[in-house]
């Protein structure tokens, strides 16, 4: 992560926010080729789209100029100890401390949500006791937080970033994907070394813009760029480095949000997980410490899915049990970047551990 833990956030002041509308197929299927491969050039994706470079190019970038898409990186799960953290507040103080939690660095992503709790915060830090440091230090002990709820993350089998739109066909997909990751990957637990300083340099800039060109990585990294093709070349083959291509979800169709802690017997974990991040619906599933043993996000076109949804659940996975379903009103910053209510990226606070 960013090695300028006090960075305040940045926001794009020349932000060009078009009217609420939603993507076009044309748009969807230019996402769904840059989820697919993050870097790849212009030349390729639009021999992929049937189009030229020179459009491909253009539309994301008016498609990012209006914070609707943007890619970005971060450490992969494996170098990092992920939680889940519930928050209670006073409830006149809500906006204060949502805008307290979203300006921590180490709270990567926060979530309003409607139900027993007010936020859901996914936070991630060097090690399990740098993160109870962390938890304590900047959450519990605030005035206005009345209750917290931590759930470490101990086995990720899909993320955001794993997850695409499917506007694509299938065969136009496989032609861009890069090969996939191991979906069962165990959280990191103590800290790791495999980022070097130099690392986290490259690493703060394509956090930014993980499209760059070398050119410019070496320009704002001041490493050669013969270095920066090395070194990222290096983090991507090593799957240290995770590179995500997001979206404002409520302009693609997909405004519903829901959180899921789920209750699967032992023996039956592994296969439920793989099964779960194989549907096109959840965006996210890992397993967890707690009274449930399964937490998943899935998106979905508008609130009348979630029962059909549960229902096909119930059908697939007769041995699963839902225990609570949680709906999440905003998402003020998800993986760094701050969102307006139309799930608009507005500017970015850099990601950063907690001091160890």
């Amino acid at each position: 992560m960013a090695a300028n833990a006090g960075k305040t956030p940045e926001t794009d002041t020349d932000l060009v926010l078009l009217p609420d509308s939603y993507f076009s197929e044309a748009d969807l299927a230019l996402i769904e080729t840059i989820q697919a491969a993050p870097r790849a050039p212009w030349s390729r994706i639009a021999k992929t789209l049937g189009i030229d470079a020179t459009t491909a190019a253009r539309r994301w970038d008016r498609l990012r100029a209006a914070g609707l898409v943007w890619v970005t990186a971060y450490p992969a799960p494996k170098l990092t100890t992920v939680a889940f953290i519930d928050i209670r507040c006073r409830p006149q103080q809500l906006d204060a401390v949502c805008a307290a939690v979203t300006a921590l660095p180490w709270v990567f992503s926060v979530e309003e949500t409607a139900g027993e709790y007010d936020f859901l915060l996914s936070v991630a830090a060097i090690d399990v006791p740098a993160l109870g440091r962390a938890i304590r230090r900047d959450i519990s002990a605030h005035p206005d937080v009345l209750a917290t709820r931590t759930q470490i993350g101990l086995t990720l089998f899909g993320e955001g970033g794993d997850w695409t739109l499917r506007a694509m066909e299938p065969a136009r997909r496989t032609e861009l994907a890069t090969p996939p990751r191991t979906k069962r990957t165990p959280y990191g637990t103590h800290a790791r070394t495999a980022l070097s300083p130099e690392d986290l340099t490259l690493l703060e800039a394509l956090s930014a813009d993980a499209r760059l060109p070398y050119t410019a990585l070496a320009t704002a990294t001041a490493l050669p760029e013969h270095t920066v093709r090395r070194r990222l070349h290096r983090l991507l083959t090593a799957g240290d480095l995770t590179l995500r291509c997001d979206f404002a979800y409520p302009h693609a169709g997909l405004p519903t949000l829901v959180t899921y802690h789920l209750q699967v017997p032992h023996p039956h974990l592994p296969t439920t997980a793989s099964t779960l991040i194989r549907l096109p619906e959840v965006r996210m599933c890992a397993t967890i410490t707690g009274p449930t043993n399964l937490f998943a996000q899935v998106l979905l076109h508008s609130l009348g899915e979630i029962d059909p949804f549960e229902s096909r659940l119930s059908t697939l996975l007769p041995h699963l049990r839902i225990t609570t379903r949680t709906l999440t009103l905003h998402t003020p910053k998800r993986m760094g970047w701050l969102l307006d209510p139309r799930g608009r990226a507005t500017g970015r606070v850099p990601l950063n551990f907690p001091d160890a």
